[in-house]
């Protein structure tokens, strides 16, 4: 039997304890929790064979009432003696993707990078578009090129079109950039036809990943008119592999900045999931950014009740990204579009001016949230580098 040692402070304590997929050496995937430097076996800590599955998905189908019942089991457990075979050093396993995406929406929440890139995209014209403020805008995106944090990202090809340029080219992206968010993974769906109430959220979607939807935007500016973001997002979004479990999450509910005007009826919250998340961006090892998840203008409940609202069903592993977070001040831009204003201020990193990405970098976003027992829960982090665009 192993008693768990958490140093004091740990972001990852009794009161985060998220839930990943990793692999022992030479075993399978299978589902954990981390406690400070340790990783759970809840297939061996609580003899359910539900976890001995590589993904969470089907944890997640059995709903709230088991998803409180295992926090409260695993806090008692984690606190007496522990089976020496649950337990692994986090360093001693790989981590894995922690479910089966079964879709993926990417929404544009944060008032400050809409209107920062309406008005690098459409100068002279307002920033925002009329919809804005009365919707929670997003796009479908491509579940199937969602990764794990620690996957390389190979710089896409697409048509751009160069300011002054009489038609298109084709060839790799010249303006890669990342965009920090947060992401919500959902735990059981609904039917066809049955939309998802506001106070419903919780009920349904289980847990948060840090996000980084990776942007092309050279493709993005010359395709995006006039269905939206495609080929200069679908190529890679990386997600980090803990997800921090709603319940761990009620310290750092916040209420929203304000909406003017006020939201439709079915997108009025009675007490908001406003969330007070940090962010920090790396870049190549240098921090450039720390953007506030609590000035978002439109909360995750409303998100999923607006994705919902035309009938459409929602379903286990189904992931809905916020959209770039951004605050007010420079240093909290989430993008690197924004934060070197197009490309015009660069940014220095590591002694040298920076726009866009450049092949070999790398990119690490971490997180973090008031918690319950007064201190600051982790997220871990979501990083990945660039390799060179493949021969055609």
């Amino acid at each position: 039997m192993t008693g768990l040692d958490v140093a004091p402070g740990s972001p990852f304590g009794l009161d985060n304890l998220p839930f990943g997929v990793f692999s022992p050496a030479g075993g399978a995937p299978r589902v954990g929790i981390r406690v400070g430097d340790h990783v759970l076996d809840l297939a061996v800590l609580l003899g359910d064979p539900t976890f001995a599955a590589p993904a969470l998905n089907p944890f997640l189908a059995r709903g709230r009432g088991r998803w409180v019942e295992v926090r409260e089991e695993v806090t008692a457990r984690a606190t007496e003696d522990v089976p020496d075979g649950a337990v692994h050093a986090v360093g001693d396993v790989t981590l894995h993707l922690p479910f089966e995406v079964a879709d993926y929406v990417d929404f544009y929440a944060s008032e400050h990078h809409a209107t920062n890139l309406g008005r690098l995209f459409r100068p002279g014209a307002e920033p925002l578009m009329p919809n804005w403020k009365h919707l929670p805008v997003g796009y479908h995106g491509r579940a199937g090129t969602v990764v794990v944090s620690g996957t390389d990202v190979v710089r896409p090809c697409g048509q751009r079109m160069a300011p002054g340029d009489a038609a298109p080219t084709f060839g790799p992206s010249a303006r890669l950039d990342i965009e920090a968010e947060l992401g919500f993974v959902v735990g059981t769906g609904s039917p066809p036809g049955t939309p998802i109430a506001v106070e419903k959220f919780a009920e349904h979607v289980f847990g948060t990943v840090l996000v980084n939807d990776w942007s092309a935007r050279d493709l993005q500016a010359w395709e995006y008119v006039p269905l939206g973001p495609h080929l200069g997002k679908s190529f890679a979004t990386s997600v980090s592999p803990w997800v921090v479990p709603l319940l761990a999450l009620e310290a750092a509910r916040v209420p929203l900045p304000g909406q003017e005007p006020p939201p439709l009826p079915y997108l009025h919250e009675t007490r908001s999931w406003g969330l007070d998340v940090e962010l920090v961006v790396e870049w190549n090892g240098e921090e450039v950014s720390r953007p506030p998840y609590r000035e978002m203008y439109w909360s995750p409940a409303q998100m999923l009740a607006h994705l919902t609202s035309n009938g459409a069903c929602a379903r286990t592993g189904d992931l809905f990204a916020s959209g770039t977070v951004s605050g007010p001040g420079k240093h909290q831009r989430g993008a690197f579009i924004e934060l070197t204003w197009g490309g015009r201020e660069p940014v220095t990193v590591q002694g040298e001016e920076r726009t866009f990405l450049q092949d070999g970098d790398t990119v690490v976003i971490s997180g973090s949230a008031p918690g319950a027992a007064g201190g600051r829960i982790g997220f871990g982090q979501v990083e990945g580098s660039i390799r060179a665009a493949r021969p055609r």
